[in-house]
């Protein structure tokens, strides 16, 4: 049942499922944000097949031993970008307005460079780059201008949002016409942690009871142990 479940699961959200021991696996060797574990891993180790869940799983461990930013490695990363010409980066991404330049200008968390010029179709596609920021993968160039000293010679040529910066509920609403309403409450139970078969029914019921808040406005919970 449970094969039959995640076979489904992957048919209808291909690149979103991920399989929390793999997180567990590589979190306990990586000192980076679980979400970003979870992009990479729903990229990388999207199937059924052991062999290459574990390809998936050593390439992962490769992109955030060579792409993540570590604040006290970022004279290092800058170093490599300049000597290659080009470089990918994974770090947390805040847009802001220049009004006396009019343009946009990201500014780097760890790398802990600003005013890197950014097209607008960015925050105009993922807002929440302006408020407050997002993780994403940003494809970096280098391209140092003798006449412009006062620029910076970064430029982002591509970005990719790790964050989902918003969600789609039409096709969320689609994959869930593929499950009943157990298999739906195994699922939900599982994006927590927990393993539904170890629970009665009325004990599901209670461990979804506590998902009410995120859901309901104004909605008070309180348990008694």
């Amino acid at each position: 049942m449970n094969d039959d479940l995640n076979i489904r699961l992957r048919q209808n959200y291909d690149g979103k499922i991920v399989r929390k021991d793999l997180t567990k696996k590589i979190k306990e060797g990586a000192n980076v944000p679980v979400y970003v574990l979870e992009f990479l891993l729903g990229q990388h180790c999207s199937s059924e097949d052991e062999e290459i869940v574990e390809k998936g799983v050593e390439n992962v461990k490769r992109i955030l031993a060579n792409n993540y930013v570590r604040p006290d490695e970022a004279q290092k990363t800058l170093s490599n970008l300049r000597q290659r010409g080009s470089y990918t980066v994974i770090d947390m991404i805040t847009v802001n307005l220049n009004l006396k330049e009019d343009r946009y200008e990201a500014s780097f968390s760890n790398l802990g460079v600003d005013k890197v010029p950014i097209s607008e179709e960015y925050p105009d596609k993922y807002d929440r780059l302006l408020g407050g920021g997002i993780w994403c993968i940003v494809q970096l160039d280098y391209e140092y201008d003798q006449e412009d000293k006062k620029g910076t010679p970064i430029r982002i040529r591509k970005l990719t949002p790790i964050q989902m910066p918003h969600v789609d509920m039409d096709e969320l609403k689609a994959g869930r016409a593929a499950f009943t309403k157990e298999e739906w409450i195994k699922i939900l139970l599982r994006s927590t942690g927990m393993e539904p078969d170890k629970f009665s029914y009325r004990e599901q019921w209670l461990l979804l009871a506590r998902m009410l808040p995120l859901v309901e406005n104004n909605f008070n919970l309180c348990e008694l142990g």
